[in-house]
């Protein structure tokens, strides 16, 4: 480990669908970023998907199209250790084993456990948990150790995502008040974007731009698709003439994360006197986000293709990750008793 890279800095996407812009500003973008300062690992969270995937077809491409979307939008796999998270079988051991030293009731606070929970008392089901399996209720003992068997000291998230990265360092802190005296895992922190990145990125509706409401702008998206989309962001009725209100426009919120900062501005000035209507508004934001997919396209193109370099990419990161994860499992085994 260098000096100008002191620490480690984990993240991962779960491959439930086609990466989109809101993955990139909330997650990629910052992730990259931070490739310049710290010694990186990321991962393809492919067996996280599971929880909810049973289309074996799409859960190959889906994890494909992820893994093809971080090399193409800049990660350096001569930097950043990058792998899929199923072809490191020592994160599924650890798992076992932290899963013995976590509390139920802790799980039983996680947020995706309590929100299927709170769906089925809405909708008047009796038995709250009908719908959960094991793996949404255990997933985060498993991101857990997708944290702590890197040795990560940060993990970049969104402010929905804190709770992670506080169930991985009280997870860890668990197994080192029981066994700390053998070997102690690493207790990891949260790192969060600040300024405009680390708001929430809306979608096509106006809430937050998720897989789950239908509401994303695919990264990639052919130019007529992207137009198409972007035209159909929700809008009010204020007329062309009328002063507006840039913030409370879902175009203007994804405009200003794309655009350069003069444009921006101007953009804002614009609505604020009137003049200027949501419709130029749309367009703006479709040459700018055209203008900059453009060259990437082709190459994203390329890496998801059968065959390509990806796989070679994928398996050299594969080794890496497993020649850190290897010493970590060794001293949770030797600290439970497994290897005296």
């Amino acid at each position: 480990m260098t000096q100008d890279r002191p620490r480690v800095s984990l993240t991962g996407i779960k491959p439930t669908g086609d990466p989109h812009l809101g993955n990139y500003i909330g997650a990629i973008r910052p992730a990259l970023e931070l490739t310049a300062n710290y010694e990186s690992i990321y991962f393809i969270a492919d067996y996280h998907a599971l929880t909810s995937i049973r289309d074996r077809e799409k859960f190959a491409a889906y994890t494909r199209s992820v893994a093809a979307t971080w090399i193409t939008l800049g990660l350096d796999p001569e930097r950043t250790v990058f792998y899929k998270q199923s072809d490191i079988p020592e994160i599924f051991e650890l798992a076992w084993i932290l899963s013995c030293v976590t509390g139920k009731g802790l799980m039983n606070r996680a947020h995706a456990y309590k929100a299927a929970r709170d769906r089925n008392a809405e909708n008047g089901v009796a038995d709250l948990d009908a719908g959960v399996n094991m793996g949404l209720f255990n997933y985060p003992v498993l991101m857990a150790v997708d944290i702590l068997i890197m040795g990560s000291d940060v993990v970049p998230v969104g402010q929905d995502q804190i709770q992670h990265v506080e169930y991985a360092a009280d997870i860890a802190g668990s197994f080192n008040h029981l066994f700390g005296s053998t070997y102690s895992l690493k207790i990891p922190e949260a790192i969060i974007p600040t300024g405009v990145n680390a708001r929430t990125m809306p979608g096509t509706d106006g809430r937050k731009m998720s897989k789950s409401y239908g509401n994303t702008i695919p990264l990639f998206a052919p130019p007529s698709r992207l137009r198409k989309l972007v035209r159909g962001i929700v809008s009010d009725s204020t007329p062309v003439e009328e002063p507006k209100d840039p913030d409370s426009s879902a175009a203007f919120q994804i405009y200003e994360n794309f655009a350069s900062p003069e444009a921006v501005k101007d953009m804002r000035v614009r609505l604020e006197q009137g003049g200027t209507g949501w419709g130029e508004l749309k367009n703006a934001l479709f040459e700018t986000l055209d203008t900059w997919l453009t060259p990437l396209r082709d190459r994203y193109e390329e890496l998801v293709a059968p065959g390509s370099e990806l796989d070679t990419i994928l398996a050299a990161g594969a080794e890496k990750a497993r020649d850190r994860a290897r010493p970590v499992l060794a001293g949770a085994r030797r600290a439970i008793g497994v290897d005296l």
